[in-house]
């Protein structure tokens, strides 16, 4: 065995230990800061555990929800284009339609314009534009949390708002 000391390793070092407790403090998560110090979240948790920190399941469902939040907005406007798409289009077949070509030995180009799309570019966006609309109908039929939550709050505004009026409303005087 050799007397040299021996560097202590990311659990002990003083110096990690100083930057996850300063991390932890400005309200960074496991993941956040074991990706900002180049460690593995189970290094982070020993740390963390080490020092008496937690790391709140609040936050952490406060974030879960936020995120499933924005990615639902994110389906929401992709849906969106999808539908936006697939109108286009199935609009796109009423109109004249151009065919052109490059070719010959001069490689020249020619068009011509039809009076509506061939069948198979007709087919190709009414199925496209079918696809889109069966995924944008299983993309509602399955998001009804959003709905839910409008319905819940609505309800709730509602009767705060009620109940507001309630406290302001004069009693009338009946006449005989």
């Amino acid at each position: 065995m050799t007397d040299e000391a021996q560097t202590p390793g990311p659990v002990q070092d003083p110096a990690v230990r100083a930057r996850v407790a300063e991390l932890h403090a400005q309200g960074m998560g496991r993941n956040a800061i074991a990706s900002e110090l180049g460690l593995g979240t189970s290094t982070i948790t020993r740390i963390a555990k080490a020092l008496g920190l937690d790391f709140s399941r609040a936050q952490t469902a406060v974030a879960v929800q936020a995120r499933s939040i924005d990615l639902a907005a994110g389906r929401q406007r992709l849906a969106e284009k999808m539908l936006g798409r697939a109108e286009k289009m199935l609009d796109d077949l009423d109109g004249p339609y151009l065919v052109y070509a490059f070719g010959g030995k001069e490689n020249t180009y020619s068009e011509h314009e039809l009076e509506r799309p061939p069948v198979e570019v007709q087919r190709t966006a009414v199925t496209t534009a079918g696809v889109a609309f069966d995924k944008l109908t299983k993309y509602l039929e399955k998001d009804t949390s959003g709905v839910e939550t409008a319905h819940s709050l609505l309800d709730t505004l509602a009767a705060g708002f009620a109940a507001a009026a309630a406290t302001y409303e004069t009693p009338t005087e009946t006449v005989e």
